[in-house]
């Protein structure tokens, strides 16, 4: 057993993202002999994990594979309205394997992490992965209470003006669990949020499970883009350039119209748009936006409603892509009358300190032995191992944006 300095950081195995159980479901159900393999990329140029913090991560991610799901834990699951007895009964009996992991001092950054496994398995280990390395990294490099002081004087402040009406963001939620700087952070974010009177902003709950239960506020979260990823790409008969339609139409297989925010950036949102038609554009109550420009995106979508005939005053423009309270405020005043607008608010929230946050991402590279990738809506987001799948699916989905009307 590897020896640990620090307490453990992941608690519970509730302390995931909501997505992560909606997804889990889904794969549970009708993907759950798939295969995938996880790889971690951490994007800062001058960052480096010391051989101390590597093996204190190992030691953290041995405590978070020993933890066990409480029924108290799996009676609060079964009452999200979408949760299933039968995901519930499967995670029961689940528990993370540390076999699946294989964790180096190699790479630029000194922390090199991969996961294969059942995408059952490696889909789970993604959030509790980083925010464990965050965790490790800052408290290993800076004096933790100093960080901890500016950061929740940063807090206070962001509190401050929303209560004074500086700024007017509606419905957000808080999504930093996989770069939050600490588990102790990212609980008084929740508490101090909840609890202030926030006027014309409003605190919908948290992405993090665990806290949500803690604090009596909602979980959110539907998919991710390993959903897509996994669906649209890891069946080696599927064309990718028509990812999306396979992943819609499994959604909808297993959630109907409940739990449907989708997310449109994948293989890009103009490509996402010839799958999301009538059919779906009706069942699914909005959109994720996650790159490019959020503005260019809004209209976007607002104009394919309307091209349907759908009244998006209706739907649901969810933002999440590098928030902070000044950038939600001009979305919520641009879209307000024209749809319902929400932000998920992640980094901004759960890691504001007086030093740089870490631009860390654990990705899908594989899935049943092929190559899978994201190509998105900006550069510099997109992550595969294989330059020549990238090329193979950028020309998939020229050839479908220029031949399939």
């Amino acid at each position: 057993m590897l020896e640990n300095r620090l307490p453990p950081i992941i608690s519970s195995l509730l302390e995931n993202d909501m997505y992560k159980f909606s997804m889990g479901q889904a794969i549970y159900h009708q993907f759950s002999d798939y295969k995938t393999t996880w790889t971690f990329k951490c994007r800062n140029k001058e960052v480096f994990f010391t051989p101390e913090m590597v093996e204190e991560i190992k030691a953290q991610i041995m405590l978070y594979c020993s933890l066990r799901f409480t029924e108290e834990e799996l009676d609060y699951l079964h009452k999200i309205r979408w949760i299933k007895g039968s995901y519930v009964d499967f995670l029961r009996l689940w528990s993370p394997r540390y076999e699946d992991f294989t964790i180096t001092n190699d790479g630029d950054c000194g922390l090199s992490i991969e996961t294969k496994g059942t995408w059952l398995n490696t889909s789970m280990y993604e959030i509790p992965t980083l925010a464990i390395i965050n965790e490790v990294y800052f408290r290993y490099q800076y004096d933790y209470d100093d960080l901890l002081k500016s950061f929740e004087d940063k807090l206070d402040e962001k509190i401050g003006w929303l209560t004074g009406g500086k700024y007017q963001i509606s419905s957000f939620s808080e999504f930093g669990l996989r770069r939050r700087l600490s588990a102790e952070a990212q609980a008084m974010v929740v508490k101090k949020f909840k609890e202030a009177d926030l006027k014309d902003s409003f605190f919908a709950g948290t992405s993090n499970v665990y806290l949500a239960k803690q604090f009596n506020v909602a979980p959110i979260g539907t998919m991710a883009h390993e959903w897509i990823m996994c669906v649209g790409q890891g069946n080696h008969k599927h064309n990718p350039a028509y990812s999306n339609w396979f992943a819609l139409e499994a959604w909808v297989k297993e959630y109907g119209v409940l739990n449907g925010t989708c997310l449109t950036d994948t293989i890009t949102t103009d490509c996402f748009l010839r799958d999301f038609q009538l059919t779906y554009a009706t069942l699914f109550s909005g959109a994720r936006h996650d790159s490019g420009d959020p503005f260019v995106w809004g209209d976007k979508m607002l104009a394919h409603y309307n091209r349907l005939g759908i009244d998006a005053r209706n739907k649901t423009l969810l933002f999440s892509d590098n928030l902070d309270f000044k950038r939600a405020n001009d979305l919520y005043h641009y879209f307000k009358s024209k749809a319902k607008v929400a932000f998920g608010i992640g980094t901004y929230l759960s890691n504001d300190t007086k030093v740089e946050p870490l631009n860390i991402v654990m990705k899908t590279t594989a899935c049943n032995g092929m190559d899978v990738a994201k190509i998105s809506d900006v550069k510099g987001k997109e992550m595969c191992k294989n330059p020549d799948y990238v090329k193979y699916l950028q020309r998939c989905i020229a050839w479908r944006m220029n031949n399939d009307r």
